[in-house]
């Protein structure tokens, strides 16, 4: 069984960010704007994308500005993906794995921090799994919620209603980095995965 407890990061080495996000374009060009913003400061500022492995949606957006932009992308891909022909083939390394488990434990093991982006289901349940871990104290790794253009203002009003509701703590609340600002917020997490 493979331990999901982090190792300590060197605060000297590049960060690993991992991204979560949809494999769609979606129909507000905010979100592409946000994306592009999001993998231009990653491999600007020397740290590495941890994410999906697809060419399309905003994963290959992001994907594509980090390697404009000098940094390195590992993405972690299932057969089943790459064999639809989804898969960005020029990424600095593209790992390939038999199942979604392993590609989100992969994901999990390799990265530093999270960044959570406009997507659907598959984003939400990346999301709720590494903050889940968090709130259980498996983990210390800091998560981010990018809420661009309001799009998780609905998300949010869920969860103060269950906070009020007695159903989680504020402390749980507090382990998500919430912002608007990709920068502002891409430097927080760094700021926390160092002091970590």
């Amino acid at each position: 069984m493979v331990s999901i407890f982090p190792t300590a990061h060197n605060s000297e080495a590049p960060l690993k960010i991992c991204v979560y996000m949809a494999s769609r374009i979606g129909a507000r060009p905010q979100y592409s704007a946000a994306a592009a913003e999001v993998g231009t400061w990653i491999g600007s500022q020397g740290h590495g994308l941890v994410y999906g492995g697809g060419q399309v949606g905003l994963m290959g957006v992001v994907a594509d500005a980090v390697l404009a932009a000098g940094g390195e992308v590992t993405g972690i891909i299932t057969q089943h993906l790459y064999d639809q022909e989804v898969a960005h083939q020029t990424v600095t390394e593209l790992v390939v794995v038999d199942d979604m488990p392993t590609r989100k434990r992969e994901m999990f093991q390799r990265s530093d921090a999270f960044l959570v982006l406009p997507g659907g289901v598959g984003t939400l349940e990346e999301l709720t799994e590494v903050w889940c871990w968090s709130s259980l104290s498996l983990h210390s790794k800091p998560i981010g919620l990018l809420n661009c253009d309001g799009y998780y203002d609905g998300l949010l009003t869920f969860l103060e209603r269950s906070i009020d509701d007695g159903l989680m703590g504020e402390l749980h609340r507090e382990l998500l980095e919430v912002s608007d600002n990709p920068i502002a917020l891409l430097t927080s997490l760094a700021s926390l995965s160092s002091a970590n």
